[in-house]
């Protein structure tokens, strides 16, 4: 079975780059330079952000549904992202050399299913979340810290 995982819309985080350490503090976001990679995984273009790159950490509303399962949390954007991840049946550096925390979701917004898995070896389960006709999107989570990694959904 196909999937496809998609980055984060840059447009929402463009009004932060460049802004002042005041001005965004203001908006509840810090800057951060790149000293090591892997290690600021940008939620955008699903890559480890490199040394010399800047990262903003801010929260972000990445489950909006209405339920108990309703989810913000930190995530890095890099500063200055353009293009959204978005590809077929393949899995970015960033969350192939990470333990994910695998999310399954019905159309509501209510999880029906979850599981542990390294990165690399994600495929499978992706594929055993996404046959299950109850599932209509999967949620990816860096495991370690729980952060908002993609969306993964059939093509």
């Amino acid at each position: 079975m196909s999937f496809r995982i998609t980055g984060l819309d840059p447009q929402p985080f463009r009004h932060l780059f460049g802004l002042s350490e005041e001005a965004l503090a203001a908006h509840g976001a810090q800057r951060f330079p790149v000293g090591d990679n892997p290690g600021f995984p940008d939620r955008v273009e699903l890559r480890d952000l490199e040394v010399g790159e800047t990262a903003l950490l801010l929260n972000f509303t990445h489950q909006p549904a209405a339920t108990p399962y309703r989810s913000c949390h930190a995530i890095f954007v890099g500063e200055g992202a353009a293009r959204r991840y978005d590809a077929v049946d393949e899995i970015p550096a960033a969350m192939g050399g990470r333990t994910l925390s695998l999310r399954a979701f019905d159309p509501h917004g209510v999880m029906v299913d979850a599981d542990l898995v390294e990165g690399r070896e994600m495929t499978g389960l992706i594929e055993r979340f996404l046959d299950d006709p109850r599932v209509a999107y999967l949620h990816a989570h860096y495991a370690r810290r729980g952060c908002y990694a993609a969306l993964i959904t059939r093509p």
